[in-house]
């Protein structure tokens, strides 16, 4: 959340730094949970938007009282990074809303998601880790939302922070314990 905090206070190199960390963060959980992101997130939204499925999105406009059934043609999915952000460029346009607009949308994400783990975490329901996938698809989409409106290539971003392991102690796998990383990134 700290890369909205970045939004909020119109600092550009925080929120930088904050989404391409949120970022890793969000992908590592996953792989550690065997949820394949690029698979969800290219099932949740093949080249469409999720909700009206149409590219570019069209929401503001219908106003749909729920999801229309969406048909993947695997022939379109991209086949990197910048692939994926350039199919969000395309679904939600930069111009179709603000930085902050997406960051509100990032952030109403990320609770869907942690409700969505709680609920998993109280039940354990195969429906609810089938939701978990759907929702990092969601917050994905958000993350390349406010990148896209930020101007951030996700990509090159990430090599650079990345380059050297971790991005504070140069460590593979990293060493830093949190208290370490939250001090040193406020």
């Amino acid at each position: 959340m700290r890369a909205l905090k970045g939004i909020r206070k119109g600092d550009m190199g925080k929120l930088k730094s904050n989404l391409l960390i949120s970022f890793s963060w969000l992908t590592a959980i996953a792989g550690r949970l065997h949820i394949n992101v690029e698979e969800e997130t290219w099932k949740r939204f093949p080249f469409l938007c999720s909700y009206c499925g149409k590219q570019p999105c069209s929401c503001k406009k219908i106003k749909l009282m729920r999801r229309r059934k969406i048909t993947v043609k695997n022939s379109l999915k991209p086949k990197s990074m910048a692939g994926f952000q350039k199919m969000f460029s395309l679904i939600y346009p930069v111009n179709s809303r603000t930085l902050f607009e997406a960051g509100v949308h990032l952030s109403e994400e990320m609770g869907e998601l942690n409700e969505v783990i709680h609920f998993f975490l109280g039940e354990h329901k195969a429906k609810y880790f089938d939701e978990i996938k759907k929702e990092i698809a969601d917050v994905i989409s958000c993350f390349f939302s406010v990148a896209n409106s930020a101007k951030i290539d996700m990509a090159s971003g990430l090599v650079k922070m990345y380059h050297n392991n971790c991005h504070i102690c140069h460590k593979a796998p990293c060493a830093c314990n949190f208290s370490f990383v939250a001090k040193f990134e406020s």
